[in-house]
This record gives C-alpha cells, structure tokens and sequence, in this order.
C-alpha cells in the first residue's frame, strides 16, 4: 500500500516558489553550474549544455519536473511506514531538493517518533546560510500546518553575466501553473547524461528570492536602468 502521494503540479509549484527560474546555465554562489530550477548535474541531465544557450520554458518545466520525481525516492525511504498528507509530502520533498539531506534529518525521525513539537523546532536547524530561513519557515509551515504558499509564479532572471553569475537587474515575474502541468500531463522523455545523484550534498542551498516585492524591485531596477540607457544613446 502507497502511503504516500504521488508528485504532481501542485506539488512541483510549491518547490518552485521557492526557486529562482534561470534558463541558461549559471553558477551558484559556490561556482556550482546550475540551470533552471536549481538543478546541477546531480539530477543526471547534465547541465553543460545550456551554457549561452537559454532554453524554452516547456523544456525546463519538463526536466524540472522529471528531476523532481527522482528525488521523491528519498522522501518515500525516509518515511516509509508513515503515512504522509500531500502537504507534508510537498514540504519534505522540497527541503530534500534543496538540501538533499530528508533521509539525515534529525526533524524527520522526531516526527515518526510522534514528537512533533520538537520537530517543528529542529527542522528550523537548517538554516545555513542564514539567508535560507524564509524558505525552511514556509516548508514547516506546510508540513506542520498545512500551509501552502505558492501562487503558480516564479522569479524569473532572464540575464548571466559574461562571468556566468545571474544578472540580478533581470528579473520579472512568470506564471508557470500551465507549462508545469503540461509537464506532468504529457511525460515528455528527458535525456539522462549520468545515474541521479539526489542524495549528493548540496554545498549551498539554493536561496529563495525574498518576495514578490523584491522582485517587483528588480525589475523597477532594471526599467529605470533601461530608460537611463535610452536617454543616454539619445544625447
């Protein structure tokens, strides 16, 4: 008997509120190469070759969604025996994708052991960098309160620099609702360069973009930048 659900669109959506979308490949802060969703070459589609070469938004949602049903594995093993709401599935799985650690967690075991008070306070152990709080306080509030927090958009940063590093003034905010249920719906075949590594340490967690409003900024940031440009050619 499956005592858990299975990941869908709605799931997915929720691990993607907490992600930045970047087409092209990049590096993290660590100067880990890494595309679309927050993935690296741990999901076993090496992301190589999107560098210089930003792909649709389909074809992310598409991987994006295959990557993220292989590390569902994860969270099954490490509750298994448990039985698990789709909120609390949805919460595990994406702190498992952005840490890679739902089968080490001391929070985990302290749930199956019906302590869930301290539960809800250990998970909040895994907050390093400091930066990452905001996410780990949104997956324990679905996972502890049925919380949702996703509305079917993202932050998407349209730019890399010529040092490979995101382009922070080239953000602006997508819906992904439909291409992520496209995804599912259709189950397009996805390359797979190397056996997934879901379980590989994550050398910095993936930092949620802080809000709307930061994005809302950024992309304010950016016209006002345009604008300046287009006065300056005007001179």
């Amino acid at each position: 008997m499956n005592l858990h659900p299975a990941v869908d669109a709605d799931v997915a959506l929720e691990v993607a509120a907490h992600e930045a979308l970047i087409r092209q490949t990049y590096k993290d802060s660590v100067g880990v190469l890494t595309w679309c969703v927050g993935m690296t070459n741990a999901t076993g589609h090496t992301v190589q070759r999107y560098i210089g070469n930003p792909a649709p938004l389909q074809h992310c949602m598409n991987v994006y969604a295959w990557a993220l049903q292989n590390y569902a594995a994860g969270v099954y093993r490490a509750f298994a025996g448990h039985k698990l709401t789709k909120a609390q599935f949805a919460a595990a799985l994406s702190f498992h994708w952005n840490t890679g650690a739902i089968e080490r967690a001391s929070w985990v075991d302290l749930w199956k052991q019906g302590k869930k008070a301290e539960a809800k306070l250990a998970i909040m152990n895994w907050v390093t960098p400091p930066e990452i709080e905001g996410r780990r306080e949104k997956e324990r509030d679905l996972f502890f309160d049925d919380k949702w927090s996703n509305d079917g958009s993202m932050i998407e940063y349209t730019r890399v620099r010529s040092n490979m590093t995101p382009d922070w003034s080239s953000a602006k905010r997508i819906n992904v609702a439909t291409e992520l249920r496209n995804a599912f719906a259709k189950t397009p075949p996805v390359t797979v360069d190397q056996p997934p590594q879901p379980n590989a340490p994550v050398e910095a967690p993936t930092l949620s973009p802080k809000s709307n409003a930061a994005g809302i900024i950024a992309i304010f940031v950016a016209a006002i930048a345009g604008i300046a440009g287009w006065l300056f050619t005007r001179r």
